[in-house]
């Protein structure tokens, strides 16, 4: 028989802890960041705005943010849109990554009191918050699986995924949502063959992925929360038994290999595998999304670069180097300084945070001429931060190029695309891309 003791605690675990943790680190902060931006905080405003704007309406932002600066002090935090600076701090070992911790020490326990216990790709041991030794050590491991060779030794088989979607798409009648039909699936379908999750599994990882991806942004509202962390349990308790089953069955998927990759100073352990599983799979699956939306409808709004792509696909890595940096998936990230240090002339003292927004460094008129301007064949496409910089460069940074790459030239040798009314955002902060891009294909005669 279940005791009251019993029952108190597990309403403080499932409900309490939760909506603590909801309030601190997301209810709190976009209240303030909505009064932020009701007074016109430049910062406010592109953290509050962004999910309603277009690329070229939010560069207008950037622009007003450059005007004062290279490292700007807004109520909240330094901001900065320089491409110099940001990736400065990106590469500094005097940042560290992420959010510093309330010196108010009741804050701080509540903060620690309401953490997750399970998994979550930002929270430790999540190499998106790991610095200095344990994030060398896990970073070295985790190398060595997703190295250039062992993503290219996937081309062929996201060729062959690309292709099979591509002929469900050609049977459809009708108008399609691009971000359901194609955008959503082609990246699950590539994190299912790294991972070795099974065919039959796939529609699942679509579900729980689509849940986690939010995870990764700020201000989500109380439901959504909710439904992350309910797809996070989920997905802690798949891979338990997945991993169990891939060390008895190991397959040529890259996860099998990296459950037995060790050094010196031996494996990863199963918290830290867990934590890289979680980031492949709401990191790789938003992201690439993200990325393969906004091109899409970039190329199709821009007909006479699409047609040079078709002459000469030799242009299609360019193509997708460009799209980042014109409208990259992740609008910005944060460091907190671990000592007291210097940036841009300006001191910028121990634990103060510093946002650096990735998009706006890629429209930096000081690195890109005529920024503003969407253009493939932009000889110098590849210099964008979109993937970060310094230490946490996105490992994923070549798959993520790969996918875009196969999926954007298969697509559009396919089809013909005019794309409908009813297109929408995500209701996201820093992710940013398209929820549903609905559109009407013609088959191409090639």
């Amino acid at each position: 028989m279940t005791t009251t003791a019993e029952l108190v605690s597990g309403v403080v675990t499932n409900r309490v802890k939760p909506l603590v943790r909801w309030g601190l680190t997301h209810a709190v902060p976009s209240r303030v960041l909505k009064d932020g931006a009701d007074k016109g905080d430049l910062q406010a405003r592109l953290t509050v705005e962004a999910q309603n704007l277009s690329p070229e309406e939010i560069a207008e932002l950037f622009s007003q943010i450059r005007a004062q600066g290279p490292l700007v002090r807004s109520t909240f935090s330094y901001v900065s849109v320089d491409h110099a600076v940001v990736k400065e701090v990106l590469s500094s070992t005097q940042f560290r990554t992420g959010f510093p911790g309330d010196d108010r020490p009741a804050i701080s326990r509540l903060v620690q009191w309401s953490r997750r216990e399970g998994l979550h790709p930002v929270e430790p041991p999540s190499m998106l918050v790991t610095d200095g030794d344990d994030h060398t050590r896990y970073r070295k491991l985790v190398s060595r699986v997703f190295t250039a060779r062992a993503v290219e030794g996937l081309r062929e088989r996201t060729e062959a995924i690309a292709a099979g979607l591509l002929d469900e798409l050609a049977a459809a009648t009708g108008p399609v949502d691009l971000v359901a039909a194609y955008c959503e699936k082609l990246p699950v379908a590539v994190i299912s063959e790294i991972l070795g999750v099974p065919e039959s599994e796939r529609a699942n990882v679509l579900r729980m992925g689509g849940h986690a991806a939010a995870s990764l942004d700020l201000g989500i509202d109380w439901s959504t929360f909710r439904t992350v962390d309910g797809a996070l349990d989920e997905f802690d308790e798949w891979l338990g038994k997945h991993f169990d089953h891939l060390r008895a069955n190991p397959g040529d998927d890259l996860f099998s290999t990296l459950l037995h990759a060790t050094d010196d100073e031996g494996r990863l352990s199963e918290r830290e595998l867990k934590a890289t599983a979680g980031l492949v799979l709401a990191a790789g699956f938003e992201t690439t999304v993200n990325l393969l939306s906004n091109a899409i409808r970039l190329l199709v709004e821009h007909p006479e670069q699409l047609a040079g792509l078709r002459a000469d696909p030799s242009g299609w890595g360019n193509a997708v180097d460009e799209a980042l940096r014109y409208d990259p998936p992740v609008l910005l990230t944060g460091r907190s300084a671990a000592e007291d240090t210097e940036v841009a002339g300006q001191h910028v003292g121990e634990g103060s945070m510093t946002t650096l927004v990735l998009a706006g460094a890629n429209r930096d008129p000081q690195v890109f001429d005529n920024p503003d301007a969407f253009d493939v064949a932009r000889e110098n496409a590849r210099d964008h931060l979109s993937f970060s910089a310094g230490r946490h460069f996105c490992l994923g940074a070549a798959l993520a190029r790969m996918e875009g790459e196969v999926g954007l030239r298969a697509f559009f040798d396919r089809f013909d695309v005019e794309l409908l009314p009813g297109a929408g955002r995500r209701p996201t902060r820093i992710l940013r891309g398209y929820e549903t891009l609905p559109a009407r294909l013609v088959q191409r005669s090639n």
